[in-house]
């Protein structure tokens, strides 16, 4: 019986049917509060599960009553109705070899007839290894005392092919395969290797896979007039650090860097190229417009204006020998204006004119428009 279903009528002491009345409500009120904490205990235990990366409590929805079927009219128009067919998945397959199968002829009837073919195909893989032993061929010159011998193909080097090279990559960072297992998995297809060449791998010689990231950087920067950016906390070695998402209809680029302050984002522009300064127009009106600067030092930095970049290291000599006494905040902001200068105009890597970001101020200045 619910307590809104009690009758106290039947209590005749009013004072004993007013008491009981106000502990009956009393006890409404606090079973509302406990399902309102219970609830929140739970929403509370499954976000603590879903940081340490586990599940929370499963949402069961209720049944739902299926809506009536429609009442169609005609018979000839549900008989018109052209059923849905899923795209055959076979035709998605690639066919790498083809095998006639046979009858046996002593299983056949006498009067059985050829029909042709019935085709079936079987999805299937293979692990083997492709060891291959190089006949290099030698010379040695005796005039020019020296020995030559043919080189490898490209890709191969050391004692490793690529393609064991690029399976160790994939594994380990597409199936998130631990070393000891990349060396396990090896071992299994007659693979000798060791856990610190795995290590070195993955470690090391990464120059070839840079420059190549540099590449795409590069072209997605010069393939539209506009980028899109956003900064997003991530840990690094257990610090908190900031991943740059840089990225346009057809690419995008993560970089990882300690902080989110503006010359951060113009080196995340520039792919972490040497920063260059500039005092021109554009960086007096960008220090102009913002702080109250000396006579002295706005005469000073007026002597500086050049239509030619310098370097971080001898921009910063400059500045110490010519301006020690410049606070923290006006420093600041003459770096900030002087790099951005150098950075518009610069002619051998991509400039970026438009930028699509929110309000945060550290995109200000950055390119000629902001959306």
């Amino acid at each position: 019986m619910k307590i809104q279903d009690l009758d106290l009528s039947g209590i005749e002491d009013e004072k004993a049917r007013a008491i009981i009345g106000q502990l009956l409500n009393l006890i409404e009120e606090l079973s509302t509060k406990l399902r309102e904490a219970q609830a929140e205990i739970q929403r509370l235990r499954d976000e603590v599960n879903r940081l340490k990366g586990e599940q929370g409590k499963p949402k069961v929805k209720g049944k739902t009553p299926k809506p009536p079927a429609a009442d169609h009219s005609s018979e000839k128009e549900r008989r018109t109705t052209r059923p849905r067919h899923k795209g055959s998945k076979k035709a998605e397959i690639r066919i790498d070899r083809e095998v006639t199968l046979v009858i046996d002829a002593a299983k056949l009837p006498e009067d059985a007839e050829f029909k042709g073919y019935a085709d079936v195909v079987v999805q299937d893989i293979r692990l083997t290894t492709d060891n291959v032993k190089f006949h290099k061929a030698k010379y040695y010159s005796a005039k020019m005392r020296q020995s030559y011998q043919a080189e490898l193909p490209g890709g191969y080097s050391g004692q490793y092919g690529p393609g064991i090279r690029s399976l160790c990559l994939t594994m380990y960072h597409g199936l998130q395969a631990s070393e000891p297992k990349i060396v396990e998995f090896f071992a299994h297809v007659g693979i000798r290797i060791s856990k610190g060449e795995v290590a070195q791998w993955l470690m090391e010689d990464q120059a070839g896979f840079q420059a190549e990231s540099d590449a795409v950087y590069e072209a997605g920067l010069n393939s539209s007039p506009y980028q899109q950016t956003d900064d997003t906390l991530t840990r690094v070695d257990g610090q908190n650090q900031h991943c740059h998402i840089v990225c346009n209809p057809v690419y995008t680029a993560y970089h990882t860097r300690p902080g989110k302050d503006r010359l951060t984002v113009l080196d995340v522009l520039r792919n972490g190229r040497q920063r260059q300064y500039r005092i021109n127009d554009e960086a007096l009106g960008y220090l102009k417009n913002q702080l109250h600067w000396s006579k002295a030092a706005w005469y000073r930095l007026q002597g500086w204006v050049a239509e030619e970049s310098l370097d971080e290291v001898t921009f910063l000599q400059r500045l110490d020998t010519e301006l020690p006494g410049l606070g923290q905040q006006h420093r600041k902001l003459l770096l900030d204006a002087a790099a951005i200068a150098a950075y518009h105009a610069e002619t051998d890597y991509p400039v970026v004119r438009v930028l699509v970001c929110d309000d945060a101020p550290q995109f200000n200045w950055l390119t000629q428009q902001m959306m």
